[in-house]
């Protein structure tokens, strides 16, 4: 025979779950006391999306849906990225917006694009990464066109992240970990013969040509480079 509770259970387990609201392309939500748990379960959730991206700081949580704009703008830096990689015989592991969480801190994020460049023999093989076990990613892509409620990089600098890449809109700033905090510096970390001026010019490039044409010219341009640093023959 059936207790109450049993009888209903049924009931209770046909439950809808109430939905997750997500905001509006490029807009940000913030919410405050939220625990560890509620940001794993959301994470869990989410999983299987491209968007939104959560951002978690010791009870504060944002989410934030990107637009076409930022998409084009991070995708396009993601994809230099990689060719210039290429085109330097240089091995990178592409983990994309992966969530990078530290229960310890109680803090998570989930870049716009990350790469694993300098670091690459260290999670060889390895199909999840878990801080602080394993390392950082090498290279962060962050597309700023709109401010943010949640400052992200100090969550970056906890996590040991080196080299951050970031797009205001106007030109592209590339900003190294020292001593805890991210200072600007004209040149990149993981690929010393690119410059932010040379980043920004590429971007703004991808805007107005083609994508075949562009994709040219930035082989073109990183060949030259190569003949120039090869030693005379």
């Amino acid at each position: 025979m059936q207790t109450q509770d049993e009888a209903l259970l049924p009931t209770l387990q046909e439950q809808p779950q109430p939905p997750v609201i997500l905001p509006e392309p490029d807009r940000r939500v913030t919410l405050y006391g939220v625990s560890w748990e509620t940001y794993e379960h959301l994470l869990t959730d989410l999983a299987d999306r491209g968007a939104p991206r959560l951002t978690f700081d010791q009870g504060v949580l944002e989410i934030m849906s990107p637009t076409a704009e930022h998409e084009e703008y991070n995708r396009t830096l993601a994809a230099l990225v990689e060719f210039v990689a290429t085109e330097l015989r240089i091995n990178i592991r592409r983990l994309g917006s992966t969530t990078f969480k530290r229960e310890d801190l109680v803090k998570g994020f989930e870049p716009d694009t990350c790469f694993y460049i300098q670091s690459v023999p260290r999670i060889r093989g390895k199909r999840r990464i878990e801080l602080p076990q394993d390392p950082p990613p090498d290279l962060l892509i962050e597309i700023d066109i709109t401010s943010s409620s949640l400052d992200r990089f100090p969550l970056f600098a906890q996590a040991g992240v080196p080299e951050v890449w970031r797009y205001d809109g106007s030109r592209v700033q590339f900003l190294r970990l020292t001593s805890e905090q991210y200072i600007e510096v004209p040149e990149s970390l993981a690929f010393p013969m690119l410059t932010s001026e040379i980043v920004t010019r590429f971007l703004e490039e991808s805007l107005e040509l083609e994508s075949a044409e562009w994709a040219l010219r930035l082989r073109d341009w990183v060949r030259q480079q190569v003949e120039k640093q090869s030693p005379s023959r």
